[in-house]
């Protein structure tokens, strides 16, 4: 009987499938709103990097870096509040968010008094790279390895010890508390090596769990 009704009321069938499709709502474009701030953050970053390049504007470089920050987190807040998630924009936002963190301290390690050095510049660049190709491969599997609260520790600190070596080249260098401002400058860096080294051995112990889960 359900069957015979099925084919009895083809018409209604199609516009049940009609009002389905109407009630399904559409993709979001990729050029929305929140693309685009992840957009204007790349270009801040590279905005950034040539004010670290050419130096003596710290401070401006403080501010491009301060405000690129926080456009981080109103695009993602604006995408999850209005349902304008994409996959380019979950591709393309943490592609961003570690070119300025990796760009900011790779160009501040050749600055001499910056207090970066390369040991801090591979354990921030070497963390990222690991912790993106374990979440390639487990959400390939269909396991969830999303952001954990040590990663968003973690990229706080990291923006924080950026804008401490730069308030040092500012402020600091030259300045008659200069051991007071080399000290601040130096907790805040290696405070950010440090929550970054955690923050990956966190992400390789959930991986080895996820890996050893059916």
């Amino acid at each position: 009987m359900p069957l015979a009704e099925g084919k009895d009321v083809s018409s209604g069938t199609t516009a049940g499938t009609a009002l389905a499709g109407e009630a399904r709502q559409p993709a979001p474009s990729a050029l929305n709103l929140p693309n685009i701030i992840t957009l204007s953050r790349l270009v801040l970053a590279i905005f950034l990097f040539w004010l670290i390049d050419i130096g003596n504007h710290w401070l401006a470089a403080s501010v491009v870096f301060v405000i690129a920050a926080a456009t981080d987190a109103i695009d993602g807040y604006i995408a999850r509040r209005y349902g304008l998630v994409t996959k380019i924009g979950r591709i393309f936002d943490p592609f961003v968010d570690k070119v300025i963190i990796g760009g900011a301290f790779m160009f501040l390690a050749v600055k001499p008094d910056s207090g970066v050095n390369a040991w801090m510049v591979i354990a921030v660049i070497g963390r990222e790279m690991f912790v993106t190709s374990l979440r390639s491969v487990l959400e390939s599997e269909g396991k969830d390895f999303s952001a954990t609260t040590s990663g968003k520790i973690k990229m706080v600190v990291q923006c924080l010890a950026v804008v401490g070596s730069l308030m040092f080249l500012e402020y600091g260098r030259g300045a008659a508390d200069e051991r007071t401002w080399a000290f601040a400058r130096d907790a805040l860096l290696w405070s950010a090596v440090a929550v970054t080294l955690y923050s990956g051995y966190e992400y390789i112990v959930r991986a080895a769990r996820l890996f050893r889960s059916p």
